[in-house]
Formats: C-alpha cells, structure tokens, sequence
C-alpha cells in the first residue's frame, strides 16, 4: 500500500483538542483500572474466590487491551480514528453492563475481560497515536498531560467506586460505571489524526501485492525484524508484570494493615494525586533542553518506580503507606509518557501507530502474568510483602534491559529501528542539546 504523505506536526492547534480527547479517554480507561481495587475486595467476598482467580478478572481485560492494540491500529488506518474509538467506547460500556448481572467468575472474565478489554483496545492505541503526531517538539508533554488523566480521575472513582458499592451494591455501582464509559464515545468525535509517513491507510493496494504481504504491511509486522523494537518490548514486558499490581491489591493490602475501607481508597486516590503530578512533570522535565535523550529519563523513572514498589511492604498503617502510596504514585506515573516518546524516538512518527499497536500487544504478557501472580504470592505467603518485593524486581530489570539499547551510553545516538530503505530517522535521534 502506497504510503500517505507526511505532514508536519502543528505542534498546537487542533492538537489541544487532540490531548483533550486522550486525557477523557485515558480517565476512563486506566482510571477505572485503577480504582478495580474497589471491586477486587467485593469480587472475592462475593464470590468465595481466592485472591489469585479474582485477579484474572482485570489482567484479563489489561491483557485484552494491549493484544488488541494491533487490530485498533489497522481498523484506524483503514477506516479512521475517529469511527474506531468511538465504536471502542461502546464496546467498553457494554462490558461493564454485562458485568453487572454477573452470576460466576466466569461471566465477569467475559464481559470486563473480553468485551470491555477490546473496546479499550479500540481506543487507547489511535488516541495515543494522535498526540504523537500533533506534537513534536512539545510531544513529551503533550503526552503527559494527555495521560494524566488516569491520575486525575483515579482520584476521583477510588472514593466514588467505594461509595457507590456502599449505596447501591457491586452491581448498581458496575452499572455507572457502564453509563461512564460510554463517554468514551463523545471523547472519540473530537479525534482528527494527521496523515503520516508509514500509515497503511485507505483502500490503495500495490498491484500483485499478496494477502500476507497486504497483512505484514497492515499491522507494521516489519518492525518485528528490528532488534532495538524487540528490546523495548522487552523492557515494556518486564515493567507491565509489576506496574499493575498495586492497583489491583493495594487496597487490600491495606486493608490487611487495618485501614478501613475509606482509608485504603484515599491511599489510592491521593496516589493518583501525585501520579498525574508525576506525568507531566516527567513530560516537561523531557522537553525542558536538559542533557540526556529520553530512553536515559525512561531508565530514571523506572528504577524510580522499582525501587518505590519494593519498599510498599514497610507501611504498616495509614500513614506510612499513604507516604509510600504518594512516593510510588508519583515516579509510577512518570514513567507513563516517556514509554510512548522513547518509542517514537526507536520508529520515528511514520510507524508510531503500528509501532504502538504491536507494543501494546507483545506486553500484554507481562499483564497477563502480573496481577495473578501477586495474587498467588498473596496466597502462599499470607501477605503481600513478596508480592510487592517481586513486583518491584521485574521494573528494575526493565531499567537494565534499556541500558542495553544500541548507543545507550551515548548522547549522540544513531536511529535505531530504520524499517524501510526510504523512511525517514526518527525525529527524536540527535545531540544531548536543547531542545526548541
């Protein structure tokens, strides 16, 4: 398929709207991720389950995300981001629906699970895609403030989740946050990506070009051959398998310390506090000209994040966990944007939504393993210290797989992914200097 033609991001404009859009999305995706803790504690009373089976439940509907980000990215190449998110949103309300008239496990691992799962898969991949290619010089900290969302309204839905368990039971309280997501479809109409370099877009197919090859071209499968994108999965693996599982156990990892339940989602809320802090100080600390590319301040912040896991265990009460929550927060949510700039920085623009796509998908490993494994480590030991300890050491590899990137202790770096002979480097390869 013949490439469209590359427009220069506007870097402002329409771009505004475009962050506007991804922040209500973000919201309403990871922020109800991450307020799952809520429904976590009501899953297993309800139910009879162990920690490990509940678990399932959202590492289902992470996993279904991020192994469904290709199938966003070739539908919105094909038929545009806008139609696509908003069906996404749809898909995503509905699941929740489904959720609420729920009778085993197995219903709550089909409708949040599978349902809603590729619904977010529908919108997260094209909306992040967008930013990166309204912005470039400012695209860090449009991406933070895109994704800071997630941080503003999980401080929000922790105590507004718990108080409409309290009201109206698990499934009244599943039931508005249906009603929630299907503003996911009003967010998806603001949405009016750019043309790019490398999008497959369109019905325009090169004469004699086969199916596999129409394929491989579709989802960006060329990527795959690039080793400096296949350390990067990696290190996204290795970061997912402990990045989630605080949102998911804790809140009632404080419950077993003896907060009540309005004390352990105040600990998450006010940890979503310092998240979005946390993102968009790190996009802005990225863009403010200081020296270092931005695969070296995706290394800072997630050792930062490692180290801030691991050391969740030493609260034993109210305060000292909502001190470590704050801490864990803020260095957990900078390390959000600069995952999808250094990606940009590895594929250039051209193939950031391919190349988002296939991330999403390949980490969708470290998702799928995480949360249940706490949960097992949970049921083993009786507590969630080595949880959180286990959690903290997959993040700290991930800082020493990134370390091993091509020309990482350089602060002149060639590009490191070049897909096709005519693609352009990527943008984000140059000097340790100020950028404009």
């Amino acid at each position: 398929m013949a490439p469209r033609e590359d427009l220069p991001a506007p870097d402002g404009g329409w771009g505004w709207m475009v962050v506007l859009a991804a922040f209500i999305q973000s919201a309403l995706v990871f922020g109800v991720i991450r307020s799952s803790g809520v429904f976590f504690v009501e899953f297993v009373a309800h139910f009879q389950a162990s920690s490990g089976a509940v678990s399932w439940v959202m590492a289902l509907g992470v996993t279904v995300l991020q192994f469904g980000s290709p199938v966003g990215s070739a539908l919105s190449a094909n038929y545009g981001t806008r139609p696509v998110v908003m069906v996404g949103g749809f898909l995503a309300g509905l699941g929740f629906l489904g959720a609420s008239f729920s009778a085993t496990l197995t219903h709550l691992y089909l409708s949040i699970g599978l349902v809603t799962g590729l619904g977010w898969a529908l919108v997260f991949t094209p909306s992040m895609a967008a930013v990166s290619r309204y912005f470039e010089k400012r695209r860090a900290l449009a991406m933070g403030l895109a994704v800071s969302g997630a941080g503003i309204s999980s401080l929000v839905f922790s105590p507004l989740f718990q108080c409409l368990v309290d009201v109206y039971g698990w499934r009244g309280a599943l039931l508005m946050v249906a009603g929630m997501s299907l503003n996911l479809m009003v967010s998806g109409a603001l949405l009016r990506p750019l043309a790019a370099e490398g999008d497959r877009g369109g019905s325009e197919e090169a004469p004699g070009s086969s199916w596999p090859g129409t394929l491989a071209s579709l989802f960006a499968l060329e990527l795959l051959r690039q080793g400096p994108f296949l350390r990067y999965i990696v290190v996204c693996i290795l970061v997912d398998v402990g990045y989630f599982v605080p949102y998911a156990h804790l809140v009632a990892h404080a419950r077993e310390v003896g907060c009540d339940e309005y004390e352990a989602a105040f600990i998450m809320a006010s940890a979503a506090v310092t998240d979005m802090a946390g993102r968009i100080f790190a996009g802005w600390l990225a863009d403010a000209g200081l020296p270092g590319r931005l695969v070296h301040h995706l290394t800072l912040w997630t050792v930062l994040t490692g180290i801030s896991l691991a050391l969740l265990p030493l609260g034993r009460g109210f305060s000292s966990l909502l001190a470590l929550g704050l801490w864990y927060g803020f260095v957990a949510g900078g390390l959000v944007p600069l995952q999808f700039t250094s990606l940009v920085e590895i594929v250039g623009t051209g193939y950031v939504l391919g190349a988002i796509g296939l991330m999403n998908m390949l980490e969708s490993v470290g998702a799928l393993l995480g949360t249940p494994l706490s949960g097992w480590l949970r049921d083993l030991t009786g507590t969630y210290t080595l949880s959180f300890v286990t959690a903290g050491a997959f993040l700290l590899a991930g800082g020493l797989v990134l370390a091993t990137l091509p020309n990482y202790f350089s602060c002149r770096a060639r590009p490191l992914a070049t897909p096709t002979e005519g693609s352009r480097p990527p943008p984000g390869h140059q000097a340790c200097e100020p950028r404009i």
